[in-house]
C-alpha cells in the first residue's frame, strides 16, 4: 500500500510541477511533510541537500531519496517512476500538440500566466528552505558567504558546496 501511495503522491507532483524541480519543492512540503507526515522538515532539507550534490535533477533526485527514506530501495524506484511519468505522458502530449496550437492566444495567455506562477512557487520554497535550514548564526553566515561566493566571484558552485561543507565543519567545532 506505501508504494502506490508513493507513486501517486510523486506522480502528482509531476504531474503539477510546471516549471522544473524548484516549483515541485512546495508541492513536497505539502504532500510529504504536511499531509502524510513520511519527513520533517529537517530530514527534508538534509534530502535536498544531497539532491542538490548529486547528478541530475533535484526533482528526480528528491524523488529517488524520499521514496528510499519511506519505503527502502523499492520505495526509490516508485517514486522515481512516479515522478517521471507525468512528464514522459505530458511531453508526448506537447509534442504532438506544441506546434499546431502554440500561436493561439488562449494558449499564450494561459502562458502569461503560469510563467509568474512559476516564480511564486520558486520563491516560496526559497522561503521553506531558509526558515529550515537557518536555525543559528553560523548557517546564516556559511549561507550568506555561499551567495556572495556564487555573485561576486566566478567560483564552480561545487567549490562553493566544498567552503560551504568546510566551514559547517569548522562551526561544528568552534561553536
Amino acid at each position: 500500500m506505501i508504494l502506490l501511495q508513493l507513486y501517486l503522491a510523486f506522480a502528482k507532483m509531476g504531474f503539477f510541477s510546471i516549471g522544473g524541480g524548484y516549483v515541485m519543492l512546495s508541492l513536497i512540503e505539502n504532500e510529504i511533510i504536511n499531509a502524510r507526515g513520511w519527513l520533517t522538515s529537517a530530514e527534508f532539507v538534509d534530502i535536498l541537500a544531497i539532491s542538490e550534490m548529486t547528478p541530475g535533477p533535484i526533482a528526480i533526485n528528491s524523488a529517488t531519496f524520499i521514496g528510499y527514506r519511506v519505503a527502502g530501495v523499492m520505495g526509490s524506484i516508485i517514486a522515481t517512476i512516479g515522478v517521471i511519468t507525468p512528464s514522459i505522458l505530458l511531453v508526448l502530449l506537447a509534442a504532438t500538440l506544441f506546434k499546431r496550437f502554440y500561436q493561439n492566444s488562449w494558449v499564450q495567455a494561459a502562458f502569461s500566466g503560469l510563467r509568474p506562477a512559476v516564480i511564486g512557487l520558486i520563491a516560496g520554497a526559497a522561503i521553506f528552505i531558509t526558515r529550515t535550514a537557518l536555525i543559528d548564526l553560523p548557517s546564516i553566515i556559511i549561507a550568506l558567504g555561499a551567495f556572495l561566493l556564487l555573485i561576486l566571484t566566478r567560483l564552480h558552485p561545487i567549490a562553493v558546496l566544498a567552503f560551504s561543507a568546510l566551514a559547517g565543519v569548522i562551526c561544528q567545532y568552534l561553536f
